[in-house]
């Protein structure tokens, strides 16, 4: 059998694009090193955030990443796949900005992997993270959304990550009163404020 490798999905792709956009899924491990499926709920959930993000403007190109296994162990994480993406997308497109878009795993992978060369842009929704989590994200620009009615990932835990992370990036902590972790009753307005904080912040560095 095949070692399951992770693969990149264009959902807007330009030839000359003035940014790109990396959508990242979360989903937990249910059990050892076992490989995503793109039909799991988690991997779907962003593609209408995916979308949202590509209706901000013409101007972004986005793709989403579909990693190679779930969850997050010792042997293997997101952020492997992630990097590798990440070098992809700069192979194309070299020197343009980049934006990462995350939820719950795919959040903490967002956070976690902002320090890459030409990320400018990170938002982190229902991000389920370690307090202990760091990152050096100076030049960077950081959204974390987070629902308030969570019982997945932790709001106060997320709260922690972002005034770590605020020593060195400009972070904005939005919450979502009533949000949950699936995000979906509330999802257009999470997928509004990721779509809408990206485009701006992303365009913002090659101008109008």
């Amino acid at each position: 059998m095949a070692t399951p490798t992770p693969r990149l999905v264009p959902v807007r792709e330009l030839r000359s694009p003035e940014a790109v956009v990396l959508v990242l899924h979360g989903g937990a491990s249910r059990g050892h090193r076992v490989p995503v499926d793109g039909r799991q709920l988690s991997v779907l959930r962003m593609i209408p955030t995916a979308r949202a993000v590509a209706g901000a403007s013409r101007r972004l190109s986005v793709h989403r990443l579909i990693n190679s296994f779930r969850g997050w162990d010792e042997s293997h994480s997101p952020l492997q796949d992630t990097a590798w993406a990440l070098d992809r997308l700069r192979a194309r497109h070299p020197g343009v900005p980049i934006g990462l878009v995350g939820h719950s795993l795919g959040g903490r992978t967002a956070l976690l992997a902002g320090a890459a060369p030409d990320v400018r842009s990170v938002v982190a929704l229902n991000p389920w993270v370690y307090p202990t989590d760091a990152a050096d994200l100076t030049g960077r620009r950081v959204l974390i959304v987070h629902g308030t009615a969570d019982r997945v990932a932790s709001l106060e835990k997320a709260r922690t990550v972002a005034r770590t992370l605020a020593r060195t990036a400009d972070v904005d902590f939005v919450e979502i009163v009533g949000g949950k972790h699936a995000m979906l009753s509330h999802g257009r307005e999470y997928d509004r404020r990721a779509a809408e904080f990206t485009a701006a912040t992303l365009l913002s560095e090659v101008g109008p």
